[in-house]
């Protein structure tokens, strides 16, 4: 049985000031929870109401009853599944690949898809400005479908970053060059925008070459959504 104390404390995990005190986070679903455990991402408690589970690991795992995971989850209708994570310490950012910046990304959905994005095209590192969504935010956790557990995201000042780099930065713009006629570079740094306002003037500034997505379609879209967007450009700068 989980006490009152504990579902108070973990629930109160949901906030990211809570997150950032104790530097936990909690991810639900049994492919998630197992690939954070496989990743060696340092476990704090792991819950579920699957027995077999519980036996099968080589970290202590809670058995739980239903009524009472439904206390602790976040889902509407909770899985079965959840893992508390000590969240992992800040590494160097490292610049001998492909580095993606997101420059104030708002949606938690966008999120954790551009992490699901940068797992599958092999991009380790993403760097965020300081005002983008948290990535141990539930959403955005959910939508990374385990891939959070492979992709390193750094949170500092984008501009500053920026300014210290000697690799070349591509920027995604309406007006860029077509993506199918850029020659990108061996390494560099792809900065996407935010959801309404794409990227900003102080960091637009520093983009060494602004690249676009030719539209086929008669102008009445008017722009992609951002990790759509994403997606097609990793896809050719990994082509």
């Amino acid at each position: 049985m989980v006490g009152k104390s504990q579902i108070k404390f973990i629930k109160s995990l949901q906030q990211k000031k809570f997150r950032n005190e104790h530097q936990l986070f909690v991810v639900e679903g049994k492919k998630t929870v197992q690939e954070l455990i496989d990743a060696g991402i340092e476990t704090y408690n792991i819950y579920s109401t699957d027995l077999s589970f519980a036996e099968n690991q080589k970290y202590p795992v809670i058995h739980i009853k239903a009524i009472d995971l439904k206390q602790i989850s976040n889902l509407a209708t909770p899985n079965g599944y959840l893992g508390v994570f000590k969240i992992p310490k800040a590494k160097k950012i490292a610049v001998e690949d492909w580095v993606l910046a997101l420059d104030t990304i708002n949606d938690p959905g966008n999120l954790g898809t551009i992490i699901r994005l940068c797992d599958w095209f092999g991009i380790k590192h993403i760097v965020c400005a300081n005002n983008t969504v948290d990535c141990y935010n539930p959403k955005v956790l959910q939508a990374t479908m385990g891939s959070i557990a492979r992709v390193q995201l750094t949170y500092t000042d984008l501009v500053d970053f920026l300014k210290t780099t000697e690799i070349p930065i591509y920027g995604a713009f309406m007006d860029g060059t077509p993506v199918q006629k850029t020659n990108f570079s061996k390494k560099g740094i792809l900065v996407m925008g935010n959801e309404a306002n794409g990227i900003s003037e102080a960091i637009a500034a520093l983009i060494t070459e602004k690249v676009s997505i030719h539209q086929f379609g008669e102008n009445t879209a008017e722009s992609l959504n951002v990790a759509t967007a994403t997606a097609i450009l990793l896809h050719e700068i990994r082509r």
